[in-house]
């Protein structure tokens, strides 16, 4: 059995083989991941209206195409966060730029937005132009839990998918809270572990997720919630959405079933590099991850 571990990175250290990484090192192992997969995200999963690099939220009243299902998760945290047009938010790992761009086109927010990756930058601020709107965002290279932003300098702190990446979720909170002004949100939206022992085969479809996406670990929800009463937020609510996210797992499971054949031949012709067939691969363990129970997938909104 494995036992989960708190804080621990538990990814392989492709880019570092044999070295103890340093926080620096783990911030550019996930900035090179997003690099070589841009293209790969933006033909296979997002497009150039959503710029989206997240799960899409469908309900069971209504049936959605994929896009529409990517928006409606924006839609899903502006509301569940109350995020007002007035609110100045920090998209906390922007990724190139997709709700940051949403929320200054559909809600006239003044928005900030910060990734690791110094071509997401250039990637968000072209996409903001041509969605007109690079009057209202700015993208910056910042890591999200050491900011060079001033004391209480946002109303919203928005983590879509992103805190994730902190291998210390403490660590991002902390830095939330000194950013937020007083009556200021945060907002989280991510997968966490249902429970914290795995057997081997559970366990080899965490490390593909892992790998894949160049995440360190995941929490449980029970942790993030202690974390977040610890950083003394307030007003702390918790929506698990797990059913209305599967069907974007499903989704991800079918175009990594039809893609075999292409990644195969790409492999076999050195076309795919290590983050691209690790990418690759995390379309099936996430799957395992999501329709055998391993992680629920949730959205936190807590108060300063």
């Amino acid at each position: 059995m494995y036992t989960l571990k708190p804080n621990q990175d538990y990814r392989d250290d492709s880019l570092f083989p044999n070295v103890e990484l340093s926080p620096e090192d783990l911030l550019e192992d996930t900035a090179k991941h997003y690099d070589d997969c841009y293209w790969d995200y933006l033909r296979v999963w997002c497009n150039r209206r959503n710029l989206a690099l997240h799960y899409g939220h469908w309900t069971s009243d209504e049936k959605y195409n994929h896009h529409q299902a990517l928006l409606n998760k924006n839609q899903l945290l502006y509301d569940l966060a109350g995020i007002k047009s007035s609110d100045h938010v920090l998209d906390a790992g922007c990724g190139i730029g997709g709700s940051s761009i949403w929320m200054a086109e559909t809600h006239q927010n003044r928005v900030t937005g910060i990734t690791v990756s110094a071509k997401q930058t250039r990637y968000a601020k072209k996409h903001a132009e041509r969605h007109g709107v690079a009057d209202k965002v700015n993208f910056e290279v910042s890591d999200f839990c050491n900011t060079p932003f001033e004391d209480e300098s946002f109303d919203i702190i928005w983590g879509l998918e992103s805190v994730c990446y902190a291998v210390d979720k403490a660590d991002f909170l902390r830095e939330a809270y000194r950013l937020l002004r007083k009556g200021g949100k945060v907002v989280v939206c991510d997968g966490f572990f249902a429970r914290e022992e795995f057997d081997q085969r559970e366990w080899e479809a965490n490390m593909a997720f892992f790998n894949g996406w160049a995440v360190p670990n995941l929490a449980t929800r029970r942790d993030f919630n202690e974390k977040l009463e610890q950083e003394n937020f307030k007003s702390i609510a918790v929506h698990e959405v797990t059913a209305a996210t599967m069907p974007s797992s499903d989704y991800m499971y079918k175009i990594s079933k039809w893609l075999r054949p292409v990644q195969t031949f790409r492999e076999w012709f050195g076309l795919s590099s290590k983050a691209q067939t690790a990418n690759f691969e995390v379309g099936f363990a996430q799957n395992i991850m999501f329709r055998e129970a391993l992680v629920e997938y949730c959205i936190f909104t807590a108060e300063k």
